[in-house]
């Protein structure tokens, strides 16, 4: 059942991201996404049966489903990386084709070494006593494992460099990552029990593998899915305060226009009221240069210079350095808006 929630979720969260990111150069996410969920959808009862009998009944079908998951594993690492800046040598080594290469070689050596017998849907509970088995599902979640903790160190480094809503993605990923972790360790310790015919510990241990496994998931596509809302979200936010600064410039800066007209006086320069960032600059911008023009009397009160400081720093986006900037009794309209 575990496995047909994690495909839906994961064919749900491809959609969306081929939605919400269309037009987008970075794919690594929505790659992640289709592979991780054909993997899942490979590993579901009614589809894992009838694709190994066609495949001639050895279950074959395992290792195409767990190679495509691997895969997935590391296209989501990729995404992650591609979102950071200066990533420590460990991380990319970690999140590196060769890492995944590896991974992939030696679980195909070791599947070729495990006497498979006919199609069974419990891989690992029927076949998990044979060594060849064991280090087959290890070298899986021992890369699961690394791939997930450098995922985990870069989200928490987004978490730390980003503000307000965004910051949900990026928790969202490192507590899915941390789970990953988690159940990584859960299975290699099921393996390690497993072959050394310890079964009432394998029993004991996994009664923590599904419920890891579906929180793990859940996490992760909560937090890749976040990303794009998380922006759209964020990028109405702003609209909406663009559009309230303006209105409350609106009053200054027709005074400021009468007493020095600028450039959204001639009739043959329009600005375009259905961009709000551009209307807002342009007032911002003639309001200061009637403050600091001496030919002409054009004077604002102390709570109308706060105003149009804070109209400022929306524009560049508000930030310590940037608002040292702003204040800035020398810099003209001009200067600090990049006209």
């Amino acid at each position: 059942m575990t496995v047909v929630l994690v495909a839906a979720a994961m064919w749900l969260l491809a959609a969306s991201l081929l939605i919400l990111r269309r037009g987008r150069a970075e794919r690594n996410i929505t790659y992640a996404a289709l592979t991780i969920a054909v993997a899942m959808t490979l590993n579901t009862d009614p589809v894992y049966r009838l694709l190994d009998k066609l495949a001639g009944g050895d279950n074959l079908v395992t290792l195409v489903a767990d190679v495509a998951l691997m895969i997935g594993v590391f296209f989501l690492g990729r995404g992650v990386m591609k979102a950071s800046e200066r990533q420590p040598k460990a991380v990319r080594l970690a999140l590196g084709r060769v890492a995944l290469v590896t991974a992939i070689l030696g679980a195909v050596v070791a599947f070729t070494l495990i006497d498979l017998g006919g199609t069974t849907t419990n891989f690992m509970l029927e076949l998990g006593e044979q060594p060849a088995a064991a280090v087959y599902s290890m070298i899986q979640f021992v890369y699961y494992g690394i791939v997930l903790a450098a995922m985990a160190v870069l989200a928490a480094r987004q978490f730390r460099n980003i503000e307000g809503v965004q910051k949900l993605p990026p928790a969202s990923l490192f507590i899915g990552s941390i789970l990953g972790v988690i159940l990584s360790v859960v299975v290699i310790a099921m393996d390690l029990a497993h072959v050394s015919g310890e079964l009432d510990l394998m029993a004991e241990i996994a009664v923590t593998y599904e419920p890891l496994r579906l929180l793990a998931f859940l996490f992760l596509c909560l937090g890749f899915a976040g990303q794009p809302a998380a922006r759209t979200l964020q990028a109405r936010s702003r609209e909406r305060r663009t559009r309230e600064l303006v209105d409350d410039l609106r009053p200054i800066w027709a005074e400021a226009t009468k007493a020095r007209p600028g450039i959204s006086q001639n009739q043959q320069v329009a600005v375009p009221v259905d961009e709000p960032d551009t209307v807002l600059h342009r007032q911002v911008v003639e309001i200061r240069d009637a403050m600091i023009d001496t030919r002409v009397n054009f004077a604002v009160s102390e709570p109308e210079r706060e105003l149009i400081e804070r109209a400022e720093l929306h524009l560049v986006g508000a930030g310590p350095a940037i608002s040292s900037a702003a204040t800035s009794p020398t810099t003209t309209g001009d200067e600090k808006l990049g006209r």
